[in-house]
């Protein structure tokens, strides 16, 4: 479909030559200085299951433009092009060059339309790099001098490690092991995400540190098998490119390989289509080290009476921003709010974003002499870096008043409702990496880390242990914490809400009907390190249902009250009642529950009953809320989690969910369900916290 409109021949002689073996008589020949760019035009969820009768219109506005339309996945219906396929057309536009076709290439799919229509925005930019750079090679490969070497971007500039070369245009790679002054190598690989603190990055329209922290975490592992860098690639796939987000991170990565000692050889960047949300990323990074062949490795060889030194890092990585991402949102903090503490202009985004330390190559000497036993990066949380470094049969003591733990710790573990144990699971709490040394050597090695950047001795390997099932015990934890503690919380003019972190956790009943509902979002919320809401008890108006059998294997209780057992709605009422003061409920949530509560029940509840709605506006009372937005001229759907009432008011709303516009009415529906899962969670939170209540009017109220 790209190549037929540059043929010049009739493409069935072609065929027909070569049919009869005559090819050598009708060679193909080819239009000279002329390009041609395809763009294939898909329906929503391709390439999975998509929709199909939606009616193709600006097909003829194409034809004037000049453009070729391939039909692919189109039927013709009552006289009027539809759907019929996931993969529905290709454009093809023909120009003197790469740009020029291009351009005429996305005139003609910004002609054509259809519903949720979708097609890749990137398509001939890999192209058009190769056209635009320079072939960078280092000089130093080639054995000339410096100022021979081409001048290049600045994130082409860090190719210039021995042994490293990039292709133009980013197609392919190569590295010289023998350049790199190997001559036995093992060869070690990492890969990397950045997960929920990318998430925090695109809320905060912070990329410049993403780079950074992703060869940072990379780099930190190949440390761990005593590996040096050699070389990095990076992946980064987007809903819709923005040329500004690519620049920052792929600068942050060239600059942090360049701090690591590794070449950089380039990047592979993609534009993915429907699901995944427009301006939304993810991105991946991949290193290979290389160790020499019988060099001592780094692999739990602690001993009884070895000490253990930490590494200084105020980053926070992995699972630890899903605890900070709820934090933020309980709270209703902004990026732009003032950090914790006396920190000048620098904000909370600033300091959550803060990129990881990278620990080479300046480590690894220190690594290599030998008088290392065991090195471990503590992304994952501080219990989960140490306990790498333990064989089986020894235990670990930490003393955390021994270094300095950064603010925005003790401000998490204030703000957020954690104990000291939960703050040791999921956060490093200042400490980005724990060595092993053997005690006499201990000061040796400290002293010498010390000269590059912080570092103490922070505990010692014991005989074994169990606190509290682990076996690693960090003393003092809690009393640091607090003694770290800045001397003001977070304050915004602009943010309504300063919420005040109950001492215990709040009780909640769930009730189902065992379909469709958001049992295991809020069962995982609740399991989650400071969560307020501890689920007790789930209620089915139906015998048999799957969540019932989900509760249970979580170890919560369950009970069965058919309302086809009742004579009234009113008793089937207050045997819910009763079994809720049985078990002391607090909050209820209604997930899927197909039961209308009578007015009784809800003033009794009132302010303590929870619901989620399809819809963002006052919840309808015919069950069909989906539709709400296209029926009344809305543009945006969405979902909201509100408080139940005996006469639905939008200003009941704790938790509202918007979707953008485009879907069909099935598609909108599935979408509608994804957004419940992850707003039913977070409004729970809210109110569980007691950030959120209901105010005497039915208004919802905020705490300041």
């Amino acid at each position: 479909q790209v190549i037929l409109p540059l043929l010049k021949n009739d493409f069935y002689e072609v065929i027909q030559a070569t049919i009869d073996g005559k090819l050598c008589s009708c060679m193909p020949a080819w239009s000279e200085n002329r390009t041609a760019v395809c763009v294939v035009m898909a329906s929503p969820g391709y390439p999975g299951d998509s929709d199909k009768g939606t009616e193709v219109t600006g097909l003829l506005q194409a034809k004037e433009l000049g453009l070729q339309v391939f039909h692919g996945g189109t039927a013709l219906k009552d006289g009027r092009v539809v759907t019929s396929g996931g993969r529905v057309l290709s454009v093809t536009a023909v120009g003197q060059d790469l740009m020029e076709a291009l351009g005429e290439a996305n005139r003609g799919v910004a002609t054509i339309r259809f519903q949720g229509a979708t097609f890749r925005r990137d398509i001939g930019h890999r192209g058009l790099r190769l056209l635009r750079q320079p072939l960078y090679v280092s000089g130093a490969l080639r054995g000339e001098p410096g100022p021979a070497a081409p001048s290049c971007p600045s994130h082409r500039g860090h190719l210039c490690r021995k042994g490293g070369r990039s292709e133009g245009g980013g197609f392919a790679a190569f590295f010289d092991l023998k350049a790199s002054g190997y001559d036995d190598p093992i060869l070690v690989c990492q890969t990397k995400g950045l997960g929920p603190k990318l998430q925090v990055a695109q809320v905060c329209k912070r990329h410049d540190t993403i780079g950074q922290d992703l060869v940072a975490l990379c780099v930190n592992e190949l440390l761990a098998q005593g590996a040096e860098p050699l070389f990095f690639l990076s992946h980064l796939a987007c809903g819709k490119l923005d040329a500004e987000v690519m620049e920052a991170i792929k600068e942050g990565i060239a600059e942090a390989c360049k701090s690591a000692g590794c070449a950089f050889l380039g990047e592979e960047v993609t534009e993915v289509a429907a699901p995944r949300p427009s301006g939304l990323c993810d991105v991946a990074g991949f290193a290979v080290g290389a160790v020499q062949r019988g060099q001592p490795g780094l692999q739990r060889r602690a001993e009884e009476g070895d000490a253990l030194l930490g590494l200084g890092s105020p980053a926070i990585h992995g699972r630890g921003f899903g605890v900070v991402r709820r934090i933020l949102l309980s709270s209703s903090l902004r990026c732009s709010s003032p950090a914790p503490g006396s920190c000048g202009d620098t904000t909370l985004g600033d300091v959550l974003l803060s990129p990881g330390k990278m620990f080479s190559p300046a480590l690894l000497p220190v690594l290599r002499s030998g008088h290392v036993k065991g090195f471990a990066p503590t992304a994952e949380g501080l219990l989960g870096g140490v306990s790498r470094l333990l064989p089986e049969h020894v235990s670990a003591v930490l003393d955390a008043l021994s270094w300095k733990i950064p603010e925005i710790f003790c401000w998490l573990y204030k703000e957020g409702n954690l104990s000291a144990e939960e703050m040791a699971q999921t956060f490093p709490c200042g400490i980005g990496a724990v060595l092993v040394v053997q005690k006499e050597l201990a000061q040796h090695v400290l002293q010498d880390i010390q000269r590059q950047q912080e570092a103490w001795l922070i505990g010692k390997v014991v005989a074994p242990c169990h606190t509290a099932g682990s076996r690693i015990e960090v003393e003092n934890l809690a009393e640091a914490l607090q003694l770290s503690s800045p001397q003001q919380l977070l304050k915004d003019s602009s943010a309504e809400i300063q919420p005040q972190p109950r001492k215990r956790k709040v009780k909640v009943a769930v009730l189902v009907s065992g379909a469709g509902t958001a049992l295991p979002a809020l069962m995982g919320s609740a399991r989650e390190p400071g969560s307020c809401a501890q689920l007790v008890l789930v209620i089915s108006n139906r015998p048999g249902v799957e969540e019932l059998r989900s509760a249970a294997r979580a170890g919560i209780a369950t009970r069965v009250i058919d309302h086809k057992l009742y004579g009234s709605r009113s008793e089937f009422d207050s045997t819910i009642d009763r079994v809720l003061e049985e078990f002391s409920v607090e909050l209820i949530c209604l997930s899927g529950f197909m039961r209308v509560l009578s007015s009784p029940f809800l003033r009794k509840w009132k302010g303590k009953i929870l619901n989620a709605s399809p819809s963002l506006f006052p919840p309808l009372k015919d069950g069909n809320a989906q539709q709400e937005p296209p029926q009344s001229g809305f543009e945006v759907a969405g979902c909201t989690v509100h408080f139940v009432l005996e006469e639905p008011s939008a200003g009941a709303a704790i938790r509202r969910e918007p979707l953008p516009p485009g879907d069909g009415e099935a598609a909108l529906e599935e979408r509608l369900r994804e957004a419940e899962l992850r707003a039913f969670p977070l409004a729970l939170q809210l109110v569980a916290s007691g950030a959120v209540w209901l105010g005497a009017h039915g208004r919802t109220c905020w705490r300041r």
